[in-house]
């Protein structure tokens, strides 16, 4: 398996990372062992979760991914260095746990590496930009726990170009340490938040990108063509937004390479993002065997000029 280094941490991700949202959702226990076991036994090393997974589901307060992770570790048997543990802070998990507070940080921290049964954690992220913290604070709750080795290294998700920049130039200023990982949505879809000034930004100052959603909640795979489809659907009342005219000619430039080349649509649409410049993996989801089977072929495919214009074209 060819692996690609994560930015300037030095870690050499594969270059897909398992979406662990799914775990404790629509994967249960077993299933998600299962899935792991798949995942690494075919040369794959990154795994991404975060402590609010998965609260939304009723009876669930959160950390259930993470928990799942940390019991299959244990009992993988496998080296803690085999695994590229990615999770991160900041998220609603109710009671005033949330935001990126050097308080909440310290806390939360100590709650993750408990569910993951583990002394560290490899990528640790700020989930989402905390308006009410300076980002001296977080980035100095940060640094004590890269000095106390409980983190190897630190990045964000959902920032835009100005938030990072700003998050970027205090590190500088105040010689704390910066987001050396950058986790945006971004698909043949939802292009517009990454594509321009975030992109250049990333590669200018050589930051790693893990991108998600990279599937569209599932609306790439093809299956969601109407909104008859979606009933029944746990991610059914996310995909609603893709069924426009746009989300139309992205999936017919899909089924047409799809049927040049004899992978699926879904394949096709992971292959895309991980050609793209700047983005070293996207992260994909998959609830049984035979999803993840077809995604791991993703990281084999070469798409060629051709498929890339048509399929940049429909989805500009």
């Amino acid at each position: 398996m060819q692996q690609r280094t994560l930015g300037r941490t030095g870690l050499s991700i594969a270059p897909l990372v398992f979406g662990g949202n799914v775990f404790g959702w629509t994967a249960d226990e077993k299933t998600s062992f299962q899935l792991l076991d798949a995942f690494f036994d075919a040369g794959f090393n990154a795994i991404d979760t975060a402590d609010v997974y998965s609260s939304w589901v009723p009876g669930n307060s959160g950390g259930e991914s993470e928990t799942i992770i940390g019991k299959w570790l244990k009992r993988s048997g496998r080296a803690r260095d085999e695994a590229v543990i990615i999770t991160k802070v900041g998220s609603e998990m109710g009671q005033g746990r949330k935001g990126l507070s050097a308080r909440w940080i310290a806390q939360a921290v100590e709650d993750s590496l408990s569910r993951l049964q583990t002394d560290h954690i490899d990528v640790y992220l700020s989930h989402w930009p905390d308006d009410e913290t300076p980002y001296d604070e977080t980035l100095g709750a940060y640094e004590k726990l890269l000095e106390q080795g409980k983190v190897r290294h630190i990045g964000a998700s959902n920032l835009n170009a100005t938030q990072l920049r700003a998050a970027l130039d205090v590190s500088a200023e105040k010689n704390l340490p910066r987001y050396d990982v950058l986790q945006p949505e971004y698909n043949l879809y939802d292009r517009a938040s990454f594509d321009g000034p975030l992109r250049n930004l990333c590669i200018a100052e050589e930051i790693g990108v893990i991108s998600y959603f990279g599937l569209a909640k599932g609306f790439l795979s093809g299956k969601y063509r109407s909104h008859k489809d979606l009933e029944g659907s746990a991610r059914g009342s996310g995909v609603g937004k893709y069924l426009d005219g746009r989300g139309m000619r992205i999936l017919g430039a899909l089924d047409e390479v799809a049927a040049d080349t004899g992978n699926t649509q879904a394949e096709i649409a992971v292959a895309w993002i991980m050609g793209r410049k700047g983005v070293t993996a996207p992260i994909a989801s998959a609830t049984n065997l035979t999803q993840l089977e077809s995604l791991l072929k993703s990281a084999s495919i070469t798409l060629s000029d051709e498929a890339c214009q048509l399929l940049n074209d429909a989805s500009e």
